[in-house]
């Protein structure tokens, strides 16, 4: 691709790295993002409101569990989920969360760990965006550390009842079924979940200061009674709940660097019409050791994330891989955002403009699919041989 037409941040001819295919989807999901979410995403925010009426434009799409292969999922790459990601982040991080727990999580458990007949009952549901899914793994007392749950579920004759409470479960208020995961007798197990079970509450958590614009809960579940098919059969131990969450960390990788690059473009058109002392404020040298620092990491950043998805296509990638674009390039974008409102200035305070909107969703970001102390360990881990989590 020629300078002419790279990204406004490129500085190492990134595209020249994707096929056709993956740049006609970037392009046209970015076009659903110009279309359908940039015109209200300010006032979606201010208002607290998740936008319902976007499900079907983003199914019709095939964006939901669009990674996953059959049951009525698109079976489009790692890369190009990443891609996906990036754009619709680009928008907002509670767009791109939405897709996340309703693909990458919640699907995923499915496809992963459900019987067939699971499978053919609620995964092509799921990707025409009829039934919406939900993901109860952290718990009050319970984020960082999942094997230490308190929700139990136990055996009464053919049926499993279940009980405790979880909370930040994204879409819960929403979701029709609900993964929840459950210390037994037999070790910690997925179950699919009807959210309309008698027993199974979810309220929104509010307020809030970050991801304004999508829902996450408190869910209690008091004696909630399902059958035994309810249960996911390939699920045992943390390790079902882990693979679910390892989808949906890659994704994270690429989507930050949406919100980071949305953020570098904000600040670049503004630093080329502002007009401070009679001249453009992106002349001075301050301002450009600015955009010159966001841009590198910009491009670091989707470096390393491409690397990421070409070992998931490959079917090469590791957990630690997956932590290292976790920690770094949410690090780093909430470090362009931030930097990328200093350009705008006091204008920069308002939702007119995009980067603090993003900077405050991505300290959510950075919190949830395991925060940065848990991915140094993973990869302290990693290079030393000693685990240091406890």
């Amino acid at each position: 691709m020629s300078s002419t037409t790279a990204e406004p941040h490129d500085l190492v001819d990134f595209d020249v790295l994707l096929s056709a295919e993956e740049l006609a989807l970037r392009q046209r999901v970015r076009a659903v993002v110009d279309e359908h979410i940039r015109p209200h995403i300010a006032s979606w925010y201010e208002e607290a409101v998740f936008p319902r009426d976007l499900i079907p434009v983003l199914a019709s799409e095939g964006l939901l569990g669009m990674h996953l292969e059959g049951y009525g999922c698109a079976g489009r790459s790692a890369v190009e989920y990443g891609l996906v990601a990036s754009e619709l982040e680009a928008g907002d991080s509670g767009i791109r969360t939405f897709v996340s727990v309703q693909g990458s999580l919640a699907m995923s458990a499915i496809w992963k760990h459900g019987s067939e007949t699971q499978k053919q009952e609620w995964l092509p549901q799921m990707a025409a965006g009829t039934v919406i899914g939900c993901f109860g793994l952290t718990e009050p007392g319970a984020g960082s550390d999942p094997g230490t749950m308190a929700t139990f579920a136990r055996r009464d004759g053919t049926d499993w009842v279940i009980s405790g409470t979880k909370r930040w479960i994204g879409l819960a208020s929403l979701a029709h079924v609900a993964i929840v995961w459950a210390q037994t007798d037999e070790g910690i197990r997925g179950f699919i979940v009807p959210t309309g079970s008698e027993g199974f509450s979810a309220t929104p958590i509010a307020p809030k200061l970050s991801m304004r614009a999508s829902v996450q809960c408190d869910v209690v579940l008091d004696d909630v009674r399902v059958p035994d098919a309810a249960r996911l059969p390939e699920a045992r131990g943390l390790r079902g709940p882990f693979e679910c969450l390892n989808e949906a960390r890659y994704g994270i990788a690429w989507g930050v660097m949406g919100a980071a690059r949305d953020s570098f473009e904000a600040a670049l058109s503004y630093a080329g019409e502002r007009q401070p002392f009679n001249r453009a404020l992106s002349g001075f040298q301050l301002t450009q050791q600015k955009l010159v620092d966001m841009a590198l990491e910009l491009n670091k950043g989707y470096l390393l994330a491409l690397q990421l998805g070409r070992l998931k296509d490959a079917g090469r990638i590791q957990p630690h891989h997956i932590s290292a674009g976790k920690l770094n390039n949410t690090r780093e974008a909430i470090a362009i955002t931030r930097e990328a409102r200093t350009i705008l200035g006091g204008n920069g305070i308002t939702l007119d403009y995009s980067p603090l909107r993003h900077a405050n969703n991505l300290e959510s970001v950075r919190t949830y699919e395991g925060t940065d102390e848990i991915h140094t360990l993973v990869l302290g881990n990693k290079l030393t041989g000693i685990p240091a989590f406890r």
